[in-house]
């Protein structure tokens, strides 16, 4: 996990990001994101389109801070597709963004809910075996 990563969480207001576990960092990501997608449609439907953007601003950050924490090189082919998805969301927030459409918002939470339910499903042990190696990442994010 990279800087960038530890800075979305904080610059996304996820406060509880200091205790959490490398696991619990990424699924407090895609609860955030998936949360402020929610608030982007429901400003969209109330047209308080300032509050639409920064709803939708932060959710661009936070899907970028998730793909700041792909390891390119141990995840192989999926990283590389979870990249190009997070990439697709990206844009399809822009396109909302601009056309004001609360379908393309729910396409997006739709999108998050799976990648989400893939992450939870992950068992313990294999969260445990992997967040080892990154606790120290996580550390020296936080200390910087």
């Amino acid at each position: 996990m990279n800087k960038d990563a530890m800075q979305a969480y904080h610059q996304a207001g996820i406060s509880s990001a200091n205790y959490a576990n490398p696991h619990q960092l990424i699924l407090m990501l895609m609860d955030g994101a998936l949360e402020r997608v929610a608030k982007a449609k429901g400003a969209i439907l109330q047209k308080a389109f300032a509050e639409k953007g920064k709803h939708l601003s932060n959710t661009i950050m936070i899907i970028s801070g998730l793909n700041d924490c792909l390891d390119m090189d141990a995840g192989g082919e999926l990283s590389k597709n979870l990249s190009e998805l997070y990439d697709y969301m990206r844009r399809r927030l822009l396109q909302a963004n601009l056309d004001n459409d609360p379908d393309v918002l729910d396409e997006v939470a739709s999108l998050l809910n799976e990648i989400r339910s893939a992450w939870v499903a992950i068992p313990r042990p294999v969260q445990e075996a992997h967040g080892k190696n990154m606790y120290r990442q996580v550390a020296q994010a936080l200390a910087d």
